[in-house]
């Protein structure tokens, strides 16, 4: 089962997509962490499979818990995907420098979501057997 950890300060936002990835036939198991800060040490506990990160929380935003997850060795190989309102093509430029493998803009496409994810996580495992 595909581990999934949301980092997203909204509880409405967590709460849509879990329920859109449980339901899917993937079965993905989903964490949810509501700071980045949570969010890193979680990971670092238990590495997941991939993390959808929100880019615009308080405290710690998405970009720089991004760098800070690129620097941790355990997961320098979890795909890491901006889930974002950000929606202009700077923002998307901006996360894919700060080590984003990937960019969803909100709002999200329900029929899309799971298999996007599934996406990312098969390109880094195939990424990672190239290696």
């Amino acid at each position: 089962m595909p581990r999934v950890l949301y980092i997203e300060d909204n509880p409405d936002n967590r709460v849509l997509v879990r329920r859109i990835l449980m339901a899917s036939d993937y079965d993905f198991v989903v964490q949810e962490a509501d700071n980045a800060r949570k969010g890193i040490e979680m990971a670092t506990a238990q590495p997941p499979d991939i993390i959808l990160m929100d880019l615009s929380m308080p405290e710690l935003d998405g970009l720089s818990a991004t760098k800070q997850i690129r620097t941790i060795p355990e997961l320098n190989l979890v795909p890491v995907v901006a889930l974002t309102a950000n929606a202009m093509d700077k923002d998307k430029e901006r996360s894919l420098a700060a080590g984003c493998d990937g960019y969803i803009r909100k709002p999200i496409d329900v029929d899309k979501l799971p298999d996007e994810v599934m996406f990312y996580i098969r390109s880094k495992h195939d990424g990672r057997a190239k290696q």
